[in-house]
């Protein structure tokens, strides 16, 4: 990792104009039972993967959202073609799980936005062990910037497009917290659109040129 590329880049994203969703399609709505939650793996079991979903729930202290992307892409055998989460700060524990869902063949792509605050903290500890088993077989980037986003973008290798964003770090705070999770194509690409910017000006994985790429660097 190259740390000083890293801090170079390191500062508040600065825009222009207001970005805005607009018009978000008309939802069902939820039963009350699946309201409150305080650990990941029940409402892993109780939000089934399906086209329009959405699911607002309050979380309990207990409650790990990092535990959910595992427990839920793990239980339904949802295959993932690119996982794109954006989140204020981590744990080692966070960092095993999603190298799980990597090793154990779940997700091909993978992005990881964290702040600043947190990289300056964890840039001997965290983040070399994140880089360690998460850089694998050029699958994965991370990008550091002044954000405090709590946003997963799942996009399954079936098409369907689920954003989770909330109140929740990947960790626990142990505060209650709020999550919706929603399958919703407007929504996702409007947010990956924002993130993918922020990747590709806010890198720390360096990639090699291959194939073309690198033949068009010698024109």
């Amino acid at each position: 990792m190259n740390e000083l590329h890293a801090f170079k880049k390191t500062a508040q994203i600065k825009l222009s104009t207001v970005a805005l969703y607009r018009n978000p399609p008309k939802m069902r709505e939820i039963p009350e039972r699946m309201m409150k939650y305080e650990l990941a793996q029940q409402l892993a079991k109780d939000v089934t993967p399906e086209a329009g979903m959405r699911h607002f729930c309050f979380l309990s202290g207990r409650f790990i959202a990092g535990d959910f992307l595992e427990a839920w892409i793990v239980e339904h055998n949802i295959h993932v073609k690119d996982l794109t989460v954006s989140t204020l700060s981590m744990s080692e524990a966070n960092i095993d799980s999603l190298a799980n869902l990597i090793n154990g063949g779940f997700v091909e792509k993978m992005n990881i936005v964290v702040s600043d605050y947190f990289f300056s903290h964890e840039r001997h500890n965290l983040v070399p062990y994140m880089l360690k088993e998460l850089d694998k077989e050029d699958r994965f980037q991370l990008a550091v910037c002044g954000t405090h986003c709590k946003l997963s973008l799942i996009e399954t290798t079936h098409g369907n497009k689920v954003v989770i964003h909330g109140s929740a770090n990947l960790r626990s705070s142990g505060n209650l917290e709020h999550i919706c999770i929603e399958e919703n194509k407007q929504l996702y690409d409007f947010n990956y659109q924002i993130q993918k910017s922020i990747i590709d000006k806010y890198w720390v994985v360096k990639k090699a040129l291959r194939h073309e790429q690198l033949w068009n660097t010698l024109k």
